[in-house]
């Protein structure tokens, strides 16, 4: 019987790539079924909205120009003049925002399902600087439609950067390229969105989805303590593929609804001369740290409550990254504990006090 040609394409590949081997691996790769399995489909919803990010990105800035003669007028170019522009960076905007809300999940998914424990450090690591490079992309990239709320919204937002002692006004220079929030600051976050901080995601990006193949999905102790018998899987490919396919259709659905019905917002032009809007807000994932540090008296003993509050949220910050460090030093009786009230505590912090910013100016 001759060959199909689809066969054929596939014997030719098989040749020279050895496909076999990937196809013996995808058959063997299995992920845990139980009452959770459903937080594993969020790490997939984040490395979606990532691909939507790259595309709409990439049309967008055949039309965007940045400078600050062009960079506002280029975005209402866009929104009124190219097919469906508005549509893009509508789709653009909202994948943005429900990325790093995604991320967020999938962190807090792993950390309860203790997924950081040895031999998964690094992918830990990797996927935490993912969520703060995520971070950066949505804080550079609100600035470049030039508009009056993202201008003084950056400057709030980097004065908080130069409160940082001993390199607080390096790093205020470095960020706005002088003094002051100028056309020097738009192109480098220009830059630092389109060029720098995307090579850097792609790299920890590769990293993070080698360790997940290489280590295959976390089990959770509970399930690790039962017997075979009792262990339930799905096989990776096809159906835990088929699986998340299906809810990416279901999240780009939400993403065009959101994109078509809630159109992303152009402001008035930015200018300097002109006074801030009132209650001016970052954006909500930067929210929660913006409303603590109205509630931090101005001065605590001899330190002022800004830089107080800086620190402490870097100190946070740095002990959220190790935490397969020190959880591993706590002794065993108590880690599951400390670890849930930890995580808790962290996920109220977050929630409640983006709730008061909203609600409150």
């Amino acid at each position: 019987m001759k060959e199909t040609f689809n066969k054929k394409i596939y014997n030719a590949l098989n040749e020279r790539f050895q496909l076999d081997n990937l196809v013996s691996f995808l058959k063997h790769k299995s992920v845990p079924k139980y009452r959770n399995t459903i937080w594993y489909y969020f790490g997939g919803i984040s490395l979606l909205l990532f691909i939507v990010q790259v595309a709409t990105g990439i049309l967008l800035i055949m039309y965007y120009k940045g400078s600050e003669d062009l960079a506002y007028e280029s975005i209402k170019f866009i929104n009124a003049k190219v097919s469906f522009g508005w549509l893009i960076r509508s789709i653009h905007s909202w994948s943005a925002n429900l990325m790093i809300l995604a991320v967020f999940v999938h962190m807090f998914s792993v950390y309860f399902l203790k997924a950081f424990r040895k031999p998964r450090e690094l992918t830990w690591y990797t996927g935490v600087i993912l969520l703060f490079l995520s971070m950066g992309f949505g804080f550079s990239g609100y600035l470049l439609p030039w508009d009056q709320l993202a201008f003084f919204a950056t400057k709030v937002g980097t004065d908080i950067a130069g409160q940082l002692p001993f390199v607080g006004d390096f790093l205020l220079k470095l960020l706005r390229g002088g003094e002051d929030v100028t056309g020097a600051t738009l192109s480098r976050f220009f830059g630092l969105h389109v060029a720098l901080l995307p090579g850097v995601f792609v790299v920890f990006l590769s990293l993070h989805l080698i360790f997940i193949q290489r280590q295959g999905m976390s089990e959770p102790e509970d399930w690790k303590n039962k017997k075979e018998s009792e262990k339930t899987t799905i096989p990776f490919f096809p159906n835990f593929t088929v699986h998340d396919l299906l809810i990416w259709l279901i999240v780009i659905n939400i993403l065009a609804i959101l994109a078509t019905f809630f159109p992303w917002e152009l402001g008035p032009k930015a200018d300097a001369f002109v006074s801030a809007p009132v209650g001016i807000k970052p954006e909500w994932y930067f929210l929660f740290m913006f409303q603590s540090l109205k509630y931090i008296p101005a001065k605590v003993w001899l330190i002022e409550g800004e830089l107080l509050g800086i620190l402490g949220f870097g100190l946070a910050g740095l002990l959220w990254v190790l935490v397969p460090f020190w959880d591993s030093k706590t002794p065993k009786g108590k880690r599951n504990k400390i670890i849930n009230y930890v995580g808790i505590f962290a996920i109220s912090f977050i929630i409640i006090f983006t709730i008061l910013g909203y609600l409150l100016d």
